[in-house]
């Protein structure tokens, strides 16, 4: 039990790590446009996913969620979503807007709480709360001392979260739906890729000198660290994954510093430091339950 859980550990942590550093490998893709990166994206997703049912045999459930309407149209919703996402934060890191993104992702957790209050009926903690009215805070703050909205970080969020709140009514695996997902707007990603390659005259110059290998890449930098997440999450309590949750954003800041030297001003420092506040109140929450949870487990142990 306790090496499953290791494992498990290691797993979400190395599928938030990936996630956070997979900025660094849209970079090298920078010369292409964002859409025919994207376009890829989904194609070589869909190719890798089908890869791996067929290796692990698992095409039945695939087989099963065409059966459903009501999944099918789910997983359509999913891929739009899903699409966009990958997208918008495609689009964020290629321009110089890495740290926009970033904001995107520490944002995330708390859309997801208010579409939780909403759509879900789910009664948000007191730190919880704080953390909404900082994350608030912080977006306010920022649009009135630069009179400009964070609109990337909100569309980097934003249809993530309503993402999340679609897969709570799916009942596939995270590997089948994915694969559904992509194999929804494939269609669209391979008539787009084509246009653009005939546009530019070839698929070297549609790729402004990168090296073809990078777009098959594109598949399994997208598909890994899903799979990594969703062994792990079933090993681990999800308070614990919640809170490594930030290791994303949080590189993901640290890589538009140090790796892309994107300039931080003092406007968007504060901003950050007011999200950070109310991030740090839900994580010493979560931790401080997590401590419970575990001295009722011994105290029950020690009775039987």
């Amino acid at each position: 039990m306790r090496e499953r859980k290791t494992l498990g550990l290691a797993a979400v942590t190395g599928s938030y790590v990936l996630w956070g550093f997979l900025t660094i490998f849209w970079s090298f893709l920078s010369q292409a446009n964002s859409v025919y990166i994207l376009a890829h994206r989904v194609i070589w997703s869909l190719v890798f996913m089908g890869l791996y049912l067929v290796v692990t045999r698992q095409w039945r459930e695939v087989v099963e969620a065409f059966r459903s309407r009501q999944t099918m149209l789910n997983c359509l919703l999913c891929g739009i979503l899903i699409t966009l996402n990958w997208g918008v934060y495609i689009y964020a890191v290629n321009s110089g807007h890495v740290l926009q993104a970033s904001l995107g992702y520490f944002i995330e957790p708390v859309v997801v709480a208010l579409i939780g209050v909403i759509a879900f009926r789910e009664k948000p903690t007191v730190a919880e709360t704080i953390t909404f009215l900082c994350a608030v805070g912080g977006i306010v703050f920022l649009t009135l001392r630069t009179g400009t909205f964070p609109t990337l970080a909100l569309l980097v969020a934003v249809p993530f979260a309503v993402y999340g709140g679609l897969k709570k009514r799916v009942t596939l695996t995270a590997q089948t739906s994915l694969f559904v997902e992509t194999l929804w707007v494939t269609p669209v990603a391979l008539l787009f890729s084509g246009w653009w390659t005939a546009q530019v005259g070839g698929t070297a110059a549609a790729l402004g000198g990168a090296p073809f290998w990078l777009l098959p890449a594109c598949g399994v930098a997208t598909s890994v660290p899903l799979l990594l997440f969703n062994r792990g999450v079933k090993e681990i309590p999800y308070y614990v994954a919640g809170i490594l949750m930030y290791i994303n954003p949080t590189l993901q800041f640290l890589v538009g510093l140090l790796y892309f030297h994107e300039a931080l001003d003092v406007n968007q420092f504060l901003a950050f430091c007011i999200i950070w506040v109310g991030l740090a109140v839900t994580m010493a929450d979560r931790i401080r339950r997590l401590r419970q949870e575990k001295r009722a487990l011994q105290a029950s142990l020690r009775k039987e």
